[in-house]
């Protein structure tokens, strides 16, 4: 039976489940910063390959809001990221972070020269790759699992949800079954997976939700990160908003679910996120999600209050 505390304090600030910054520190020694890049590749359901005009929520810079600018060259952007990372914290590791858009929907020849050019920057790490499960294929999973035996590789895969039926709704153009295909070639090449969920898309449940973490746990994942549905200018999400058809999280909705979240993921998944950021001159709604410290300090008030800790639902 487990402790009635904090049973594993795997964090550098006791906090009550894994976080991303506790397992880079204990794993590399040291601060380790992710560098966001944008290399435009671009995505299939923007581009007419399986749909047009992308996910519903995602917004005019495919979630790179954050990354370097496009124009640039992969070293420019890494040096610019960094150097701005460097005014809050002195010292650290890199992992460069292919985030915005599907960062494995090119040729093999083309992704394999800038992988291996971020790879070559100096006190370089590891690597992280933002897709999703129908941009992988066997060739590129072959190209992800020689990588992954050279560095800290971790793909990142957009579910958002385990239901087709949102899917559908969002626009994502790809169901759960054929993310479950790419997730799987890259779990047989022992390739470390993260996977991103959304708490609040439009018509979901408490118990969706909840049952999209949970599933998601049992797949055997390295990391997860749980994002907040951000209500963006420029996106049919916002005109749906303002039409009225769904209604925006309370924060005391979300911190409830992600704390039940937490619960059943098990204690070794990495939890790379709890909320995320959205643009602050682009968002809509919620507007308290531009407190993200407090939305996470609510979090932790949570279970600490209420003696929770992430796995304490999972069987063993």
């Amino acid at each position: 039976m487990k402790p009635k505390e904090n049973p594993f304090g795997l964090s550098d600030d006791n906090k009550r489940y894994q976080t991303y910054n506790y397992y880079l520190r204990k794993k590399f020694g040291q601060k380790v910063f992710k560098v966001p890049l944008n290399v435009d590749l671009g995505c299939p359901n923007r581009d007419g390959t399986k749909g047009t005009g992308g996910c519903i929520f995602c917004s005019a810079k495919l979630s790179g809001d954050f990354a370097g600018n496009p124009c640039d060259d992969i070293k420019t952007q890494f040096d610019d990221i960094k150097d701005k990372m460097h005014n809050k914290w002195q010292d650290g590791l890199y992992i460069p972070y292919f985030q915005a858009g599907s960062n494995t929907y090119a040729p093999v020849e083309t992704l394999r020269d800038m992988y291996y050019t971020a790879l070559s920057f100096e006190n370089v790490v590891g690597l992280s790759i933002a897709t999703r499960g129908d941009c992988i294929t066997e060739e590129v999973a072959d190209l992800l699992g020689e990588i992954s035996k050279k560095t800290y590789l971790t793909v990142e895969l957009g579910l958002q949800s385990i239901y087709d039926k949102t899917a559908k709704l969002c626009n994502r153009c790809h169901t759960y079954a054929q993310f479950l295909d790419g997730f799987n070639m890259l779990k047989k090449r022992g390739i470390n997976i993260c996977v991103h969920i959304i708490n609040g898309l439009p018509f979901e449940t408490k118990e969706m939700m909840i049952k999209t973490a949970k599933t998601v746990g049992e797949l055997g994942i390295h990391s997860i990160k749980i994002h907040l549905l951000h209500i963006l200018k420029g996106t049919k999400l916002a005109q749906m908003y303002e039409n009225n058809d769904f209604q925006a999280m309370s924060i005391d909705d979300y911190v409830d679910i992600v704390c039940e979240q937490l619960k059943v993921l098990p204690e070794e998944v990495i939890i790379q996120r709890v909320t995320g950021d959205g643009a602050k001159d682009d968002l809509i709604a919620p507007m308290w999600s531009l407190k993200k410290f407090c939305v996470m300090n609510e979090i932790d008030k949570k279970m600490a209050r209420e003696n929770l800790w992430q796995g304490m639902c999972v069987d063993k």
